[in-house]
């Protein structure tokens, strides 16, 4: 029976996203707002919306990192294209970024929330410190930022994109409070899409789960402790593009992912032999 659930489900995904309504001149002229733009998928993302023909507004923590990715995006033929280098661990970056874009470009039909902070991974016990400045890049500013923006999204009747993890969906072995800070992400942005639709707002809300693999910086903050390896990011950030554009409720790139997120309601704790293999145990012990 559950072999054949599983076929029925991966059947019924398949059929979902092949038969999408994409268009890509929908983006042509778009007003997107792209945070993490400088690296990984983030970058990705830029220059796909480049191409599309979109007017850009880019942050990232690292200004020579964004100049690079503007000049690249001005080449692949964006019509506008600025950025505003911001940490989002300030708690007063969120407000600025907004207002700089809604400035630039008279208002915002794409929110497109990307940017994630991993610190050090392999400790048993967290730092009190640690967790708050976590919670606060990877949480509080996405909520920040979505509340800034939601007026101009609201009249353009546009969309909030959001790119978590799958570490928002199904917990792991030593990344705790980076995992409690996407599972936050995943439970604000599905309870405020319901608030939308039973006030009849028109903004969509796109939550794409993105592995370890598609998150340069996330596999960072675990090396040493996974043996997950990253990968470039063009099919993945195209997904994400692909999803917003659409007003898809959800993206989860690769597509096995969804399948382990219901999976998940089944072995809600997978025995140590099952997770052991991803994980340099010995070096996490040690850390």
């Amino acid at each position: 029976m559950k072999v054949l659930l599983f076929t029925g489900l991966g059947a019924l995904f398949f059929a979902y996203y092949w038969d999408d309504n994409f268009d890509p001149s929908s983006l042509q002229g778009a007003r997107v707002l792209l945070t993490g733009a400088s690296a990984g998928v983030g970058e990705e993302l830029a220059y796909h919306y480049a191409r599309l023909g979109s007017h850009l507004v880019l942050t990232a923590t690292t200004e020579a990192l964004l100049q690079k990715v503007v000049g690249n995006c001005r080449n692949l033929g964006a019509p506008k294209v600025f950025y505003i280098a911001e940490d989002m661990a300030s708690s007063d970056a969120p407000q600025r970024v907004v207002q700089f874009a809604l400035d630039k470009l008279g208002g915002l039909d794409y929110l497109v929330l990307n940017h994630v902070g991993s610190a050090p991974s392999g400790m048993r016990v967290r730092s009190s410190q640690t967790t708050r400045w976590l919670m606060q890049v990877n949480f509080l500013s996405y909520v920040q930022l979505t509340a800034q923006a939601l007026p101009s999204l609201t009249d353009s009747r546009g969309s909030l994109v959001v790119v978590s993890s799958l570490l928002g969906r199904v917990p792991a072995s030593f990344p705790a409070p980076y995992s409690a800070a996407k599972f936050a992400l995943d439970g604000f942005f599905d309870s405020l899409r319901r608030e939308l639709d039973v006030q009849d707002v028109d903004v969509a809300v796109t939550l794409c789960v993105l592995g370890l693999r598609d998150r340069a910086s996330a596999a960072e903050g675990v090396r040493g402790v996974s043996r997950a390896r990253t990968a470039p990011g063009p099919k993945a950030a195209l997904a994400v593009i692909r999803g917003g554009a659409t007003r898809a409720s959800g993206v989860f790139y690769p597509w096995r992912f969804h399948l382990l997120c219901l999976l998940r309601d089944w072995l809600p704790r997978p025995p140590a032999w099952f997770v052991r293999p991803d994980l340099n145990v010995s070096t996490a012990a040690a850390a």
